[in-house]
């Protein structure tokens, strides 16, 4: 009787292996997504927010506002966890991942083994919780300044992996084409001047430019304008890297202008929030036209979301 059992057993999942079914006790893999993004205004938050509305129709998703936030990156890491994901991908909303931050937050995910040193001051930033509206929880501000807590490596009972960050994906590309024909009116006598924020380290400026490099390539072979720049502005450096910076970008604008084409100035920002109000500081008196919205919103932000949870997710890696 028992060789019988054994044989049915066996017949019946042969069975299920040739129809393509999988056996009741192999539970197809449920990711979740883990946005991690930069914390800012209300209206920049609620553009980050929409993008994870969207994106948990179609997979569990939750946010994480703040640098390398701790204590926001685990409590929504709790929060998938509660919803039965198996497996959780950390997607980070960032323009670039050459950044102390994207490793900062890679090494609280447990994905890098050594602790980068910016995270102690990230970790003084965390004050114990980011709300869910990215706004900053002041009740719990010992919360960090008094322990070690805020650089542990987070705590999940399921497994992490993490994706890349825009870089140079072809949908920044897609998208800022439509940002600088928003404003373009004779693209033959126009210059569009692509502008980021940039990091403080020279490394990591040279990967930065290298991506935006990229970027301006593929918007060339789609568009007809006269040339197409790129520059980043390096604010959180030191007065004389970010003084260059500024020099820069004003000589490039100026130049345009006196070779008798226009400047378009177009931001590789995620949203607008109060960086492009330094943008125009630093403009002061020049020619220039620049677009009234950033790579946020757009659906199409929403799309390379759930593109970069799905490549990343244990079913592709195990070729499934």
């Amino acid at each position: 009787m028992k060789k019988i059992l054994l044989a049915l057993l066996a017949l019946g999942l042969s069975c299920a292996a040739a129809f393509g079914q999988t056996p009741a006790s192999s539970k197809p893999p449920r990711p979740g997504v883990l946005l991690l993004a930069h914390g800012g205004s209300l209206e920049w938050n609620e553009e980050v927010r929409h993008v994870a509305d969207q994106v948990d129709l179609q997979i569990p998703t939750e946010v994480a506002f703040g640098m390398a936030t701790r204590s926001a990156m685990q409590s929504a890491i709790d929060r998938l966890v509660a919803r039965k994901v198996t497996e959780i991908v950390a997607v980070p909303l960032f323009i670039s991942s050459h950044s102390s931050v994207i490793d900062s937050q890679a090494y609280l995910l447990g994905l890098r083994a050594q602790m980068p040193e910016d995270l102690k001051d990230f970790a003084a930033m965390d004050h114990g919780a980011m709300g869910h509206d990215g706004t900053m929880d002041h009740s719990a501000m010992h919360d960090a300044a008094a322990s070690d807590d805020a650089m542990k490596p987070l705590v999940s009972p399921v497994p992490i992996r993490m994706a890349l960050a825009l870089d140079a994906h072809p949908i920044v590309a897609d998208i800022l084409i439509d940002r600088a024909a928003s404003i373009s009116r004779e693209p033959a006598h126009e210059v569009v001047i692509l502008v980021a924020h940039g990091p403080v380290p020279e490394d990591d400026n040279k990967l930065w430019l290298r991506d935006m490099g990229t970027i301006a390539d593929r918007m060339r072979t789609r568009t007809h304008y006269a040339s197409i720049d790129y520059l980043t502005l390096r604010d959180d450096a030191d007065d004389p890297v970010r003084n260059a910076a500024t020099e820069q970008l004003r000589r490039k604008v100026e130049d345009v202008t006196k070779s008798g084409n226009t400047a378009l100035i177009v931001p590789l920002l995620l949203s607008y929030g109060g960086i492009e109000g330094g943008l125009r500081k630093r403009l002061d008196g020049l020619a220039y036209r620049m677009p009234s919205q950033a790579l946020l919103p757009d659906e199409r932000m929403v799309s390379w979301v759930v593109a970069a949870a799905q490549e990343n997710s244990s079913a592709v890696a195990q070729g499934k």
